[in-house]
């Protein structure tokens, strides 16, 4: 089961999502797209940025690494 958190940051809508691994860990990842295009070429897909063992570990990380790439991006 994968579980999504969805928010807007400067011009992007940014879905952090969860997944739990056969492990019992979670991947943490992303979904980025710019608000203001409607084609795949604003879109961005991260998968696996890393793994913790929490759920809510793996979406604030995704969350954390979303607003840095945006910030470095301008």
């Amino acid at each position: 089961m994968q579980h999504k958190q969805v928010q807007q940051y400067n011009g992007y809508a940014v879905e952090s999502s969860a997944h739990r691994l056969p492990d019992g860990s979670f991947s943490s990842n992303l979904l980025l797209e710019r608000i203001d295009s409607a084609r795949d070429e604003g879109r961005y897909w991260f998968y696996s940025l890393e793994y913790f063992k929490s759920e809510e570990q793996a979406l604030q990380h995704s969350t954390v690494w979303a607003r840095n790439w945006i910030d470095m991006r301008g």
